[in-house]
């Protein structure tokens, strides 16, 4: 049974303002993306590696990714159509092939994490990533409080989220024929599309911080740097 990780870095990440694509940012003298793509590589559970890198920047993906032997491939427009460009390099791979995708902007993954989104899937078709909700979080409209969730019912989404390949592909074919189709994860096509499909979850990290902002690269740095000895 084949294993893939694809690590998704097709963004550019505007929002940090850095002029590049916020994977290139160098954090603790590195880029931001060698983190992630160290981590995959080092797994010995994961058959093959693939990098969707953004327009324009493969060669940078290239040189990070050449001593891996990994392959980098151009990314779309938007984090689906990375996505689906990754999906046609294993068009030729079995519906039974697990598949891993994980946002480069979530740097530091880390092994157990991969681990326990790999055993999740040897029982199940679908697996997310997520944390408890420490805040209180409300449902907001027009201005106002409409609804107090309580916490015990939320968990903050991270990556990797994981699927049978097979799952994926049926999830995204009755997602690509919806004209009105707009997804900002993998699972959540998942959800849409294939109801009856549980998305189990597994326990996440908190050094798993999505890099988004000027501030989060403060915590990244912070995250990168070894402690003294």
């Amino acid at each position: 049974m084949k294993t893939a990780g694809v690590i998704l870095a097709g963004g550019i990440g505007q929002r940090v303002g850095a002029g590049i694509p916020k994977q290139l940012i160098r954090v603790a003298g590195r880029p931001l993306l060698a983190y992630p793509i160290d981590t995959f590589a080092a797994s010995p559970r994961l058959d093959e590696v693939i990098v969707v890198m953004a327009s324009g920047h493969l060669e940078a993906a290239e040189e990070l990714c050449a001593p891996h032997g990994i392959r980098v491939i151009e990314g779309g427009e938007t984090r689906t159509a990375s996505t689906l460009k990754a999906m046609d390099v294993l068009s030729d791979a079995s519906d039974d092939t697990r598949v891993l995708f994980h946002d480069a902007a979530r740097a530091f993954v880390t092994h157990p994490v991969i681990d326990r989104c790999l055993d999740a899937l040897e029982t199940h078709e679908s697996v997310a990533v997520a944390l408890p909700v420490t805040d209180t979080v409300v449902s907001v409209a027009d201005g106002q409080v409409a609804a107090m969730p309580p916490r015990s019912s939320l968990a903050r989404f991270q990556t990797p989220q994981g699927f049978h390949l097979g799952t994926l592909r049926r999830a995204y074919t009755r997602a690509l024929a919806d004209p009105t189709f707009i997804a900002t994860d993998d699972c959540g096509v998942v959800h849409h599309y294939l109801p009856d499909v549980p998305i189990t979850i597994v326990e996440g990290d908190e050094s798993l911080l999505k890099i988004t902002t000027p501030l989060d690269l403060i915590l990244a740095e912070h995250l990168a740097t070894p402690p003294p000895p």
